[in-house]
Order: C-alpha cells, then structure tokens, then sequence
C-alpha cells in the first residue's frame, strides 16, 4: 500500500480536526512521518484516504470519532 493510501487525522486547539497527507515520494516510512508531522501532545489516528468524505463543500464542520 501506498503511502498517499493513508491520512493521519489529529484535532486541533480550537476544536477542528487536521488532516496530514503522506506523499508517496517521500522516502520517510509512515510512522516517521507522523512523528516529522503531527503533533506528539495529540491523538493521532491513522486512517485510510477511502475513510474520508469525499465531499469537501462542509469540511470546516468535519469530526472524527474511533
């Protein structure tokens, strides 16, 4: 699996969520990027790109939930 196949998901300060987009070219393994990345005082979720709306019109108003 490729990894532009995965997203890393965290929420932020003020209540939204960030979404991390692991490039395929990047010779980094996918737990190093995360660890580059995402902020190490969240919860990072890893999840697959197909998990994700694929309609972007509301996604100031998306949420995630394990």
């Amino acid at each position: 699996m490729a990894n532009s196949d995965k997203r890393f998901i965290y929420t932020r300060d003020d209540g939204g969520i960030s979404i991390v987009c692991p490039a395929d070219n990047c010779e980094l393994t996918l737990e190093q990027i995360k660890a580059k990345d995402c902020p190490s005082d969240r919860a990072i979720h890893t999840v697959n790109k197909s998990e994700l709306p694929e309609d972007r019109d509301f996604r100031d108003a998306w949420t995630y939930t394990e």
